[in-house]
């Protein structure tokens, strides 16, 4: 009668199914790390990016026929007040902006001076949009008839300079441009994917081995 050979059992790991649902959740670790990593450049970027200007009152380019009292400027988000211009320039360069700059909400006006005459208008705009960075912008309509109330002293004025902002201002947002926070998530996120699979690959090889 022959004598039957012992039959060794198989380590999980060395069998072929072992090894291929070892492998499989590797690269699950690996996806989900990637992933990851995908939706924080994502947030990243989106959290870096400055407001917008997403309209005016009147339209850039439109042919009113009556100048209004004020002039409204519609942004992505809400602005700050601090450092908010508004220049509202006739053709001979004259500033028929009136008082401060209102902000309610993400809305900006700015009242015009009676007495205004009709004409094209040049509008040079510039605030600080809600991560502290200054944006600026320029938009032109025009008025066939202008203000019928006798105007005030008005002065004439050129493009708003950038160095009228203050400088503790364009300091904040040089500090906001650099997103140090998401590089530093950025490379705790990779260091975990070197580790993982480093773990996973000197499983595999000791499952081979066992």
């Amino acid at each position: 009668m022959a004598a039957l050979l012992p039959v060794t059992p198989q380590h999980p790991a060395t069998t072929p199914g072992g090894r291929r649902r070892r492998a499989r959740s590797v690269s699950a670790l690996v996806s989900a790390v990637v992933l990851a990593f995908t939706v924080l450049l994502g947030a990243g970027g989106a959290a870096q990016a400055h407001d917008e200007l997403t309209g005016t009152t009147p339209a850039d380019g439109a042919t009113l026929e009556v100048l209004p009292p004020s002039l409204e400027l519609d942004f992505s988000n809400v602005p700050s007040g601090i450092g908010a211009q508004v220049q509202v320039l006739d053709e001979a360069g004259k500033d028929w902006a009136d008082g401060p700059v209102e902000i309610v909400d993400r809305s900006a006006t700015q009242a015009l001076q009676p007495g205004a005459p009709a004409g094209e208008y040049t509008v040079n705009w510039r605030v600080v949009s809600s991560d502290s960075h200054p944006i600026e912008g320029t938009f032109a309509f025009t008025a066939q008839q202008g203000s019928t109330t006798a105007p005030d002293v008005a002065t004439t004025a050129g493009p708003i300079d950038a160095q009228d902002a203050p400088d503790n201002e364009v300091e904040r947002a040089g500090v906001s441009d650099f997103p140090w926070s998401i590089i530093l998530m950025i490379g705790a996120l990779v260091v975990i994917a070197v580790v993982l699979g480093v773990t996973a690959r000197k499983k595999l090889g000791a499952g081979r081995q066992g």
